[in-house]
């Protein structure tokens, strides 16, 4: 049984309901889930605020240790950690291992460790004054992260804004809510003192909403999907709340014809199917040069048809199961929607049903689908799957227009050896990241999030830490 977590101790929902949590790769609830409301986000919030003034005084080094400590005990549990995302999620266990938990420790280190080269800024006035300017911890901040990457993306929203000194009221995805509550036991076990982070689980439209009307909550990060992220910002912005909102993406993945071919080949069906394609990420855009467009297409294709969907406990697994059931019939729905828009299916587009232990689980074929306009719904919208669709392009401003055709900006990838090209065409996307050569090489120092729909601010590094804290002014005169 899965619980909330408020002041220091694990404890049933106010209203004593509970609903059913899935494993995507058999179909079978096994968990349930706390069906809180607003007044466990007061329980909360209540239990933040008293912690506040103690937390926020503690020196740095003390809660840089404290994000050590919790660092240390994901560590020491990481293949139990690792197993409960990939069943709760569906993803393969090998990626859950590789990559998830390993970043979400890597988060809390980071964070313990730039708090200590975090300065303010000093701006003299010749011989007439000096301005300073003090940090100090916004006080209750929410956090409210996806069912796609889990523990990775709760713990890069935590860990900031408790390195600055806030206390934190956050909401896992109901879909997604078993790490987050293994992270509640290790806090209780490391030590963290009593309302410093406070866990509720339960749905968006009770638990989210709660948290964005709460009015001491001064401030909320948010990942997840644009409609989700202007409702919140609908409730937030006109209680001046600030607001970090990393949200969707169409991502262009613009391969020239120079490019380092089999490097991109491989790279490129990572960043089309890795996590079945439920990754903000993901290039599901691949807009190929017509001069190698044939080839990559035949080479891409023969490449995806050897990816192995199959039961995400198993080693050779390349793609687990799709999270839900919901989420399943929404992509098969844009893939046939695909068909009525004119686009061929060259591989995929099919449901997966397997035997044995997953025989009812929630599986896709990787699908990839040509002969659509660029400017149509299917390459508009984002579907956040195993989906991606090929488009020739023969001229730079050609593709420039194509890529920045949506109302997304999160992140694209050029391929080339063009060092002009490369830089030229990355000026130019409309995007808050852009992979040059690459994919998926994070540096937790730089700025990450996105443009027009993709977001409001930035998230990573000295960003993070600024919009988790009140910067004061203070000048004096000489």
């Amino acid at each position: 049984m899965i619980k909330n977590y408020i002041n220091g101790a694990l404890v049933e929902p106010v209203s004593d309901e509970y609903f059913d949590n899935y494993d995507p790769s058999t179909g079978k609830a096994y968990e349930i889930v706390p069906d809180s409301d607003e007044r466990d986000i007061k329980l909360a919030v209540k239990a933040g605020e008293k912690a506040s003034p103690m937390w926020s005084t503690t020196p740095a080094e003390e809660r840089s240790k404290m994000m050590m400590r919790i660092a240390s005990l994901i560590q020491r549990d990481l293949g139990e950690i690792a197993r409960a995302e990939c069943v709760d999620n569906g993803k393969p266990l090998s990626l859950a291992k590789s990559i998830d938990i390993p970043r979400a420790i890597r988060n809390f280190e980071f964070f313990a460790s730039a708090v200590h080269g975090f300065a303010s800024e000093s701006h003299s006035m010749e011989d007439r004054a000096i301005n300073y300017t003090l940090r100090n911890p916004i006080g209750v901040v929410g956090a409210i992260s996806p069912w796609n990457l889990p523990l990775y993306l709760f713990t890069w929203k935590i860990a900031p804004a408790l390195i600055t000194g806030n206390c934190v009221v956050a909401k896992p995805s109901e879909i997604t809510p078993v790490t987050a509550n293994l992270l509640s036991e290790l806090c209780i076990e490391a030590g963290l003192p009593k309302g410093v982070l406070n866990i509720v689980h339960g749905y968006g439209q009770k638990v989210g909403r709660a948290i964005s009307a709460h009015p001491a909550i001064k401030a909320i990060t948010f990942t997840g999907g644009t409609k989700t992220g202007a409702d919140i910002a609908g409730i937030a912005a006109p209680m001046f709340k600030k607001l970090s909102l990393e949200l969707g993406g169409k991502n262009p993945n613009i391969i020239f014809a120079d490019c380092k071919y089999d490097e991109m080949l491989e790279t490129t069906i990572r960043s089309s199917f890795q996590n079945q394609g439920e990754i903000c990420l993901c290039g599901s855009r691949i807009f190929v040069e017509k001069s190698i467009y044939k080839k990559f297409k035949d080479d891409f294709v023969s490449r995806t048809k050897k990816l192995k969907v199959g039961d995400p406990l198993e080693s050779k697994t390349d793609q687990g199961a799709i999270v839900s059931k919901q989420h399943l019939e929404r992509i098969l729905s844009y893939i046939e929607l695909a068909k009525k828009e004119g686009g061929k299916i060259l591989f995929g587009g099919r449901q997966v049903h397997l035997e044995g232990r997953c025989k009812n689980g929630w599986f896709i074929e990787p699908t990839v689908i040509e002969g659509l306009p660029y400017n149509c719904r299917t390459n508009r919208e984002e579907i956040f799957g195993p989906v991606v669709t090929l488009i020739p392009f023969e001229a730079e401003d050609e593709v420039l227009k194509m890529a920045n055709s949506t109302e997304y900006g999160l992140a694209s990838i050029i391929w080339t050896e063009n060092l002009s090209l490369a830089h030229r065409v990355a000026a130019k996307i409309q995007t808050g990241i852009v992979w040059v050569n690459c994919w998926m090489v994070r540096d937790l120092r730089t700025p990450f999030g996105g443009m027009k729909s993709s977001g409001v601010g930035r998230e990573g590094g000295m960003d993070a830490l600024r919009f988790f804290t009140e910067p004061r002014n203070i000048c004096v005169k000489l």
